[in-house]
C-alpha cells in the first residue's frame, strides 16, 4: 500500500507523520503510546485506508523520528493537545476521528475534552477515561505499581535497560525475548538512542505527581455522576484486552458514565497490552465498523 511520509511543523515541534488512503476520505488520527511509535499501527493503517479513510499516524513528541524536547515540562498534556491541533490545522482538517492506545488514549481523552468540536468519534484502546481510572479501585493501583518508579529521574533509565531490558519485557511483554519479538526489538532500538528513553518517560513525569501518603477520610465522599462539562459528547468505543498486565477491565467499562454520547465496549480475549499487533485483525475490523 502506498503511504506518504513527511514532517509537519505543528508549532512548538516538528512531527514525523505517515499518511495513507485518499486525501478526500474521512480523516482518522491514530495516536500511539509508551514506549512506541507510529509503526505500531501498521495493520490498522492498511485496513482503514482500504476502507476509504484518510489515515494520519504521527510519531508523537519525544518518540520515533519526531522532535525530542529535553525539558520535562514540554511534555505536559497542554503541549501534547496543542500538537494535535497544530497537526490538524497544518493538514487542513477541521474534524477527525481519534484513536488512541496507552498514552495515546490518555491524550485522546484529554483532547476530546479540550476540543470537543474537532472530534467526530473517539476510540480508546486499553486506557479508559481518567475519572474511571481513579475510581477503578485497589486492583488498578496494584497493576499500576510500576508508575512511581518511572517518576524518579534516572531510576527507570537504569532499571529498564538492565538485563537485556528485563523490566520492560516483564512489565509490558509478558516476559518475551527481544530477539523473538519484532515489535519489542523495535521499541528497544528506539529507546536505545541518546535521550529517547528519558523523553518517553517525560510523559509520565510531566503529568503524574509522585504519590502522597494516603490519609483516609472519616466520611468518604460518595461517588456521583460527573458533571456535563466532564463528559464526552461524541460516540466512544472502548477496547480492552484480557491479557493486559497494567490495566483492569473496570477502568475501561467505568468510562461509560463519562460519555454523554453513544458508548460501545469491546473485550478482546487473550490479547496482551499491545492490542494493535496482538489482536491486529480484530482491532482493525472493530475500527472499520465503528468509524465507517
Amino acid at each position: 500500500m502506498e503511504t506518504r511520509e513527511h514532517r509537519v511543523d505543528v508549532g512548538e515541534v516538528t512531527l514525523a507523520v505517515t499518511e495513507a488512503g485518499p486525501d478526500d476520505g474521512p480523516p482518522v488520527l491514530l495516536l500511539h503510546g509508551f514506549p512506541d511509535s507510529r509503526r505500531m499501527w501498521r495493520h490498522q493503517v492498511v485496513a482503514l485506508a482500504a476502507a476509504g479513510h484518510r489515515v494520519l499516524v504521527p510519531d508523537l513528541r519525544g518518540y520515533g523520528e519526531s522532535d525530542r524536547p529535553t525539558d520535562v515540562s514540554a511534555y505536559q498534556l497542554r503541549h501534547l493537545i496543542a500538537d494535535v491541533t497544530g497537526l490538524l490545522d497544518a493538514l487542513g482538517i477541521d474534524r477527525v476521528a481519534l484513536v488512541g492506545h496507552d498514552w495515546g488514549a490518555v491524550l485522546a481523552w484529554a483532547y476530546v475534552a479540550a476540543e470537543p468540536d474537532r472530534v467526530d468519534r473517539l476510540v480508546a484502546v486499553s486506557v479508559g477515561h481518567p475519572g474511571a481510572r481513579r475510581q477503578a479501585g485497589l486492583s488498578q493501583q496494584v497493576k499500576g505499581a510500576y508508575v512511581p518508579v518511572f517518576l524518579v529521574p534516572g531510576l527507570a533509565e537504569r532499571l529498564l535497560p538492565a538485563g537485556d531490558w528485563f523490566w520492560l519485557r516483564q512489565l509490558a511483554w509478558r516476559g518475551a525475548a527481544v530477539a523473538d519479538t519484532p515489535d519489542l526489538a523495535r521499541q528497544v532500538e528506539d529507546l536505545s538512542r541518546p535521550g529517547a528513553l528519558t523523553a518517553a518517560l517525560s510523559w509520565y513525569r510531566a503529568n503524574i505527581d509522585l504519590p502522597r501518603p494516603h490519609v483516609p477520610r472519616r466520611r468518604p465522599k460518595p461517588a456521583s455522576r460527573p458533571s456535563p462539562r466532564r463528559r464526552v459528547s461524541c460516540a466512544v468505543m472502548g477496547v480492552w484486552s484480557t491479557g493486559d498486565p497494567a490495566l483492569t477491565e473496570a477502568q475501561m467499562t467505568g468510562s461509560s458514565v463519562f460519555v454523554e454520547g453513544p458508548w460501545r465496549y469491546e473485550r478482546l480475549e487473550g490479547a496482551g497490552h499491545w492490542v494493535p499487533v496482538d489482536a491486529a485483525q480484530e482491532l482493525s475490523a472493530l475500527l472499520v465498523d465503528f468509524l465507517g
